[in-house]
């Protein structure tokens, strides 16, 4: 099998060809349940395990999330659970923040340690805050949450019953997102028969710092803004995570522009590996898909409880190697 070992002259990683995009598709499943590509878990693999640490290692992330998340964006559009006027303030907000990220990489933070443990914190509160959701005391006066949770153990008990059925959603296809108001200061949506909403002011400045995290780092900004748009907000999983990939995969664009075009004048490289990138994002194409596809079987408090532990695993792995 040596022939399949090959060197990525870009990055200088050397690796057997199809582990990226193996990686990237069992990753990229679990995480797009919840609206994150994976990016923020394939950052960690890449410097860690393929060696892969300079700032270009940014970009290519943003490679990843550019030709792996369309699949699962295609998913959600098709099955009527993209929340466009949550998708719209993402990026409006999201878009800046990613140019401001781009020089506190390579600028002032060439070396990832000190950010990676502020990034660490904030995943930390995030993390923990998702398992607080989960509790008696926190789910206590969210009606509307408990109301969705109640209708998907129904459905799912009634395709139970159902005969000569091998595999049937979890979700009805009346589950679409409805709009029901879009202003400058406040959105409200209808999801299966209930109603959401959330402060615009409040989602774009939320989104205006997740696009610096995710400019810095090459995440995209999905692994934040998803799980603070459950916890924080209170909008349910199912018409976040539309959102949060679409969102991520047009900052990405916009984030692999910038470090591949704009001069460092330090002598970094910051360009993306294009074929390490392309390899992830294939594996990570089929797996959004997939992730996209299975989610409405799963329940909220599943999919909360993934992604929570995800978060908090990864916050821990960044603030302990700050004290290494």
């Amino acid at each position: 099998m040596d022939f399949l070992y090959i060197l990525f002259p870009v990055s200088g990683v050397k690796t057997y060809i199809f582990i990226p995009p193996l990686v990237a598709l069992v990753v990229s499943f679990f995480t797009s349940m919840a609206g994150v590509s994976g990016a923020f878990l394939l950052l960690p693999f890449q410097m860690s395990i393929l060696k892969y640490t300079s700032p270009s290692v940014s970009a290519t992330n943003f490679v990843f999330n550019i030709v792996a998340i369309p699949s699962g964006v295609y998913r959600y559009i098709k099955e009527g659970r993209m929340a466009w006027p949550l998708t719209s303030v993402v990026i409006v907000g999201t878009l800046p923040g990613v140019f401001i990220g781009y020089y506190l990489r390579v600028i002032y933070l060439p070396d990832p340690k000190a950010f990676k443990f502020f990034v660490g914190c904030v995943l930390l509160y995030i993390g923990t805050r998702l398992f607080y959701e989960m509790t008696g005391k926190a789910t206590a006066g969210k009606s509307k949450m408990r109301a969705l949770e109640e209708k998907f153990k129904q459905r799912a008990a009634e395709l139970k019953n159902l005969q000569n059925v091998r595999f049937a959603s979890g979700l009805p296809k009346e589950a679409v997102v409805k709009t029901i108001s879009f202003s400058l200061a406040k959105v409200e949506y209808e999801f299966w028969g209930e109603r959401f909403s959330f402060s615009t002011p409040a989602m774009l400045l939320l989104a205006f710092i997740v696009g610096i995290i995710g400019g810095t780092y090459g995440i995209g900004g999905g692994a934040i803004i998803a799980p603070f748009c459950v916890a924080v907000f209170h909008l349910p999983v199912y018409t976040v995570a539309g959102a949060a990939l679409m969102g991520t995969f047009l900052t990405s664009i916009a984030g692999v522009t910038f470090y591949s075009i704009i001069p460092t004048g330090a002598g970094l490289t910051t360009s993306p590996d294009w074929l390490l990138g392309f390899l992830f994002g294939i594996g990570g194409f089929a797996g959004v898909y997939l992730g996209a596809m299975f989610q409405k079987f799963v329940p909220q408090r599943f999919i909360k409880l993934m992604l929570g532990a995800i978060i908090v695993f990864l916050a821990i792995r960044y603030i302990s190697q700050f004290f290494i």
